[in-house]
């Protein structure tokens, strides 16, 4: 069967933003050439250029796609879990699936250092991170979390942390933050700091 030029496209496209993944992931954001992207992708480096913008648009493109389909796996989690106790546990043992040296933390790791610098991408991920904040706090009010906003917030904040800071100590586990995370959420507690 004969692919139409849309599909070898769309294909190429395919390539390249996983070309460009693994590259962020490896060497860092500012080290992403055209001709590494390509080499990786197995494409003449024109057609980087013939696909995007620049190398940068790609990069943009490439890391945000991977992030907003991990925060999606995060949703997913968070609406199949039966109590906010039980929400913040499937979150963290999601987590321990990560070192924060494995490609996907690095991703994150260097999209958010890039975007200190990149008002567009910035504006990408935070939007991004408010989506995940948004649903995160009605999954909270709908399970009777007081401040759910500030709840979201804190929770998405000590995920991205947890996450930088694996590398550097190891003994930083579920296990470890896991009461402080459930007493936040905890429905029982009343706040009494108003």
């Amino acid at each position: 069967m004969t692919q139409t030029a849309a599909e070898r496209g769309r294909q190429v496209r395919a390539r390249l933003r996983a070309a460009a993944v693994a590259l962020i992931a490896e060497r860092g954001w500012a080290a992403v050439s055209t001709r590494l992207v390509a080499d990786r992708a197995g494409v003449a480096p024109g057609l980087v250029h013939y696909h995007y913008a620049s190398v940068r648009a790609l990069l943009v493109e490439a890391a945000t796609g991977t992030m907003t389909d991990l925060v999606g796996e995060l949703d997913t989690l968070l609406t199949g879990a039966a109590s906010p106790e039980a929400g913040v546990r499937a979150l963290l043992a999601a987590l321990d699936g990560y070192s924060g040296t494995d490609p996907a933390s690095l991703l994150f790791a260097e999209a958010y250092l890039a975007a200190a610098r990149d008002a567009e991408l910035r504006q990408v991920l935070t939007g991004i991170l408010d989506g995940l904040r948004g649903r995160t706090a009605d999954w909270l009010a709908g399970h009777g979390v007081a401040d759910p906003a500030g709840s979201a917030a804190v929770l998405a904040a000590a995920l991205d942390g947890l996450m930088l800071h694996r590398p550097l100590s190891s003994d930083l586990t579920s296990d470890a933050v896991a009461g402080p995370l459930i007493r936040m959420v905890n429905t029982d507690i009343t706040d009494t700091s108003a």
